[in-house]
């Protein structure tokens, strides 16, 4: 392992994180905020933190990253981005601990949406667009944004990239990956600016329109207000981020496609014909079991309810229009399954993907329709390729550490902070998806905050695991990696 390799990006991500805060400061100037002293620290510790490990590794050569290399640099890149995107929380006193204020910056760059906060909008301005901000950061990528900007990072980037990007198999749009991830992120501001005008075109002002859109197109979940979507009563509003929640769930390969008039790559794809299928399909169960429940209300309304909340929880955005908690156990039971699918590969969105659901099913047959023609030859197809074994054992392998960890840090939960089977397993099946809210305790209109020390950490490590599908950052546990 060539540690000054690794520390010296760390310590340029420490200073790509502390330059996007006078963002959010040019908000608290706006405002009068009380928030403008605690971004000029961390600004100053984060750019002083990076300036020095840089400082100390300028012998070092980005060209001598490898594969080892990468998996450290994407894994605590993420630790450093929260570590330093936390201070202002806790240098503004939003968080009261530091733990707080880690876990609420964790959340936001791993598009969690898992908060401690309760009263939402009473806090400064600044630190509100900041904590949305870090969504929309860490929606694409913070690696891939380094080597969207940093052109020298590109060398060896294609290890940072693959450990990264979200999804099974990611995707090289041109053989220069810098221009990949440039192209990437273009699909990205581009689907951004299209709902910031949409919203903005329903009425919300352009404040709440950009933090809101910063949490849709990331599948983030933080809202500036206390009821989330549901604080503005707007039918045209839910209906418009229930659509962005959707595309954002979408492959943004699809969408670069469509920017060049290529709009049949959508339909073409056949993880995307699944994921709107299984969509439809979902809401409209959905729908049919609340209808008992919410007899009273007119059948528009059950649906967009049913749609909104489906599509949020499934992409992993983590938004709420309404207190999922009290539908029948049946619509909760859905809603819990759909924690565990996510969104399409490479999307914003975390969970274990359909693509990988798709394939599982794929298996599946096949080990049936093998016992009943045990002679015969089968392979499973992909979007018309056949996928080779090993690729089909590295799926079925990703689902099962999935759902191993998944029971394994619900026990822990449970043990360490008290909480009931119901909270402990959905605060996991949440953070570990980076969906955010779950049910329980945790559930729509609840929060974080109540946790202890060691449960905010235990999450916290969970919306890392999730966010870069989990053996990036096994891969640190592993002893070889750290061997010369």
């Amino acid at each position: 392992m060539k540690f000054g390799v690794v520390l010296r990006t760390l310590g340029l991500i420490s200073i790509i994180i502390s330059a996007t805060m006078l963002w959010p400061m040019g908000w608290s100037i706006y405002f009068s905020g009380p928030d403008i002293p605690a971004f000029l620290i961390s600004i100053a510790i984060g750019v002083l933190g990076g300036l020095l490990l840089m400082f100390f590794t300028r012998k070092c050569n980005y060209q001598d990253m490898g594969i080892r290399e990468a998996f450290a640099v994407v894994t605590l890149s993420w630790v450093v981005a929260s570590a330093v995107g936390g201070l202002p929380f806790y240098i503004g006193k939003l968080a009261p601990t530091y733990t707080d204020a880690f876990f609420e910056a964790m959340s936001g760059f791993t598009t969690t949406g898992a908060t401690i906060l309760s009263e939402i909008e009473s806090l400064p301005k600044g630190l509100l667009f900041w904590r949305s901000l870090t969504h929309w950061l860490g929606g694409m990528g913070i690696i891939v944004l380094g080597l969207a900007i940093l052109p020298f990072i590109g060398v060896g980037g294609m290890q940072l990239y693959k450990a990264e990007v979200p999804g099974p198999t990611p995707e090289k749009l041109t053989p220069r990956i810098q221009q990949t991830a440039m192209l990437l992120w273009g699909a990205y501001v581009a689907l951004s600016v299209a709902e910031v005008i949409a919203l903005l075109l329903c009425g919300m002002n352009f404040y709440d329109s950009l933090t809101h859109t910063f949490g849709t197109v990331a599948t983030g979940g933080f809202s500036p207000r206390n009821a989330s979507i549901a604080a503005y009563g707007s039918p045209l509003i839910e209906w418009v981020i229930t659509v962005f929640m959707f595309l954002a769930g979408t492959n943004f390969v699809l969408h670069y496609m469509a920017l060049k008039g290529k709009l049949s790559a959508f339909w073409k794809d056949e993880e995307f014909r699944f994921y709107t299928r299984f969509t439809v399909i979902t809401i409209a169960v959905v729908s049919l079991v609340n209808l008992g429940l919410h007899s009273g209300d007119p059948v528009s309304k059950v649906i967009r309810d049913a749609s909104f909340q489906v599509v949020s929880i499934m992409t992993t955005t983590g938004y709420t229009t309404v207190d999922y908690a009290i539908w029948p156990v049946a619509a909760k039971f859905i809603l819990l399954l759909l924690m565990f699918f996510g969104g399409c590969s490479g999307s914003t969105g975390g969970s274990i993907k359909q693509m990988r659901i798709q394939i599982m099913f794929k298996r599946i047959k096949k080990e049936i329709n093998q016992l009943l023609h045990p002679q015969q030859i089968m392979k499973i197809r992909f979007n018309n390729q056949v996928l080779q074994p090993y690729e089909v054992s590295s799926v079925t392998s990703f689902v099962l550490l999935y759902v191993m960890l998944f029971v394994i840090f619900s026990l822990v939960m449970i043990i360490v902070s008290g909480l009931d089977l119901v909270s402990g397993a959905a605060s996991v099946a949440a953070t570990l998806g980076n969906i955010g809210p779950g049910l329980g305790a945790v559930g729509p209109v609840m929060n974080y905050g109540f946790i202890n020390i060691a449960g905010k950490w235990i999450l916290s490590f969970c919306m890392l695991l999730g966010r870069l599908e989990i053996f990036s950052v096994i891969m640190l546990f592993v002893p070889g990696i750290w061997r010369k």
